[in-house]
């Protein structure tokens, strides 16, 4: 298995400013967060090329707050 490339500096600043503007379109009060990754990646093998792809979707669903 091939180790796996470093990401690039622009690859880097991209999700960083990729997550700034969703946290700047968020509502404030939703209770739930979702971040959705989807990586693909090609590799050789014997029997030629072959596509490996995975996407993580990750939730939170946060309580309701309590008034004081």
């Amino acid at each position: 298995m091939a180790p796996p490339e470093d990401k690039t500096i622009m690859r880097s600043l991209g999700e960083f400013f990729g997550h700034v503007w969703q946290g700047v379109r968020a509502k404030p009060g939703e209770t739930k967060a979702r971040r959705v990754t989807h990586e693909s990646e090609q590799r050789e093998t014997e029997n030629g090329s072959v596509t490996l792809r995975r996407t993580i979707i990750e939730e939170v669903e946060l309580p309701p707050r309590k008034r004081s």
